[in-house]
């Protein structure tokens, strides 16, 4: 039988001076140090794992510090005699574990909140959380996987929530539909949009009309309608769809944030990802794009969001 030899962890140290001047620049290294994950060796300098990823990172802080008038350097590390490399994993392991299980208390308490009264935002900015933490989790805590199934569990209660006050309607009576709305498409009537087309109506057909001529079979959506499904309460057009169609989606879920800040700029969810799209789509509303066009681009951008890994 033959024995695996497991692959051999190189590391990379930075070690830096800065000028005792500059104590704002020294919290901003620090900080991105922790988000980054390196751990401290000491009075040596900070410690990661070597890949290109983390040694970018090191090279663009290293460059921060000179500028400041300090130094850096970037040290490629096979071994270190007094600490062997189980224990080096251990300690990054162990880093990871306590940020675990911070927000395992954090999403225990969460969950323990009668559901009226918890937080707006939270769960999001406890998954934006977990995330951070996962890319800087280098050997795979093991409690990674249980954070991820009590935000999977806080999630599918929410999406049940939020189901409960939805409208009740007849999804049959919304196919092979003319869906109508206003000219120049931004990012939530693009997103509504392919909502609707790849999960309500397959066979919806798209069109633009100003709010007196909306055709009487058309469905208005994101317009200043009396029917039809537009913003509603503290939501855009976008969640009100996903809402009365009960649509659950992980990902969808995740969508439906993103246009949510990206539309009403109230910051709710911390999502910072559809400002790109939105600025994109003002864009190519400000060149010679028919409406149909510029609904069309918008839609791809959206199915590519719904397929990105993150």
């Amino acid at each position: 039988m033959t024995v695996r030899t497991p692959p051999k962890i190189t590391w990379l140290l930075l070690t830096f001076t800065l000028p005792t001047k500059r104590a704002s620049q020294r919290v901003e290294v620090w900080r991105k140090l922790q988000r980054y994950g390196a751990l401290p060796l000491g009075n040596s300098g900070y410690l990661l794992p070597s890949d290109p990823m983390n040694e970018e990172r090191f090279q663009w802080l290293a460059t921060s510090m000179r500028k400041y008038g300090g130094d850096a350097s970037i040290v490629h590390v096979d071994r270190i005699d007094n600490i062997s490399t189980p224990q080096l994993i251990g300690r990054f392991v162990e880093a990871c574990a306590r940020e675990y299980q911070d927000l395992i208390q954090q999403l225990r308490e969460f969950s323990d909140m009668p559901r009226p009264k918890r937080p707006t935002g939270r769960l999001s900015r406890l998954r934006s959380r977990f995330q951070e933490i996962v890319e800087v989790d280098f050997f795979k805590s093991p409690l990674q996987k249980r954070v991820g199934e009590l935000l999977e569990k806080a999630d599918a209660a929410s999406v049940m929530t939020d189901v409960t006050h939805a409208r009740k309607i007849n999804s049959r009576d919304y196919k092979d539909r003319l869906w109508v709305t206003r000219t120049r498409p931004g990012v939530d009537r693009c997103a509504s949009a392919w909502l609707i087309r790849r999960f309500i109506d397959s066979k919806a057909r798209f069109a633009f009309a100003s709010q007196e001529r909306v055709p009487r079979e058309a469905v208005p959506f994101d317009m200043f309608h009396e029917s039809g499904f537009g913003h509603r309460g503290d939501d855009c057009t976008f969640e009100t769809l996903q809402k009365d169609f009960s649509i659950r989606d992980r990902r969808v879920e995740v969508i439906s944030e993103i246009i949510h800040d990206a539309d009403l700029a109230d910051d709710k969810f911390g999502r910072k990802e559809g400002y790109g799209i939105d600025e994109v789509l003002k864009g190519w509303a400000q060149q010679r794009i028919s409406d149909q066009d510029l609904l069309d681009r918008g839609m791809q951008l959206i199915e590519g969001l719904y397929h990105s890994p993150s």
